[in-house]
């Protein structure tokens, strides 16, 4: 009779002490991707952010008869290209982040190059409505980055969390898989060096 009350007693400890595992195991990985999601919606904030002022900045150059259309069009082809990416923030897969960063780095490249054209175009680059698309631009662009890092932060610790034991054992049978990272490109790290002034309209190369 003892023996069977301890038997009975020492597998419910055990349940018990696997339910607690599994339980506070579920609920941080539901916290972290939670977090995830949290920080990529900063990070959509803050793209958007600068796709309206290249909207403003493309509207702006629109009004010049004279300027060149083939960059223009580049741009624009490029945010429709960029719009279009949709990434399901639930999952966040590592494929849906390389898209979506490829897409908006096009775009970036498109802008950068409209902004060499300006160049010879002084009667745009002296208005003021255009030094402060300049301020503007490089403080998003500063946004970006910090959005961009605090993702990266919060996916690693998700990503780490999943892999460790014992959370690895049961971590894919309830939908809890690898997120995607946004990886460096040589010299994304930068802002790009849009300058407006005409004393001073090149375009340094990031370093």
């Amino acid at each position: 009779m003892n023996k069977t009350i301890i038997t009975i007693a020492v597998i419910a400890l055990i349940a018990f002490l696997l339910y607690s595992t599994f339980k506070g195991a579920y609920n941080n990985m539901v916290t972290k991707g939670e977090d995830t999601q949290s920080k990529w919606s900063q990070v959509e904030s803050q793209y958007q952010r600068r796709t309206d002022l290249y909207n403003s900045v493309v509207k702006v150059i629109e009004g010049s008869a004279d300027f060149e259309r083939n960059t223009l069009v580049d741009v624009i082809q490029a945010r429709a290209n960029a719009t279009a990416v949709n990434v399901d923030a639930s999952k966040l897969t590592p494929e849906s982040i390389q898209q979506f960063q490829q897409a908006q780095d096009q775009l970036s490249s498109a802008f950068n190059k409209l902004m060499v054209v300006v160049e010879r175009y002084p009667e745009l680059q002296t208005t003021q409505q255009f030094k402060d698309f300049q301020t503007q631009i490089e403080g998003t662009e500063n946004r970006i980055n910090k959005a961009r890092d605090d993702f990266n932060l919060s996916v690693q610790d998700y990503n780490a969390y999943i892999k460790k034991f014992p959370t690895n054992l049961f971590a894919g049978m309830f939908g809890f898989t690898e997120k995607g990272y946004f990886k460096s490109n040589a010299g994304s790290e930068n802002a790009p060096d849009i300058n407006f002034n005409t004393n001073s309209s090149k375009t340094e190369p990031a370093n």
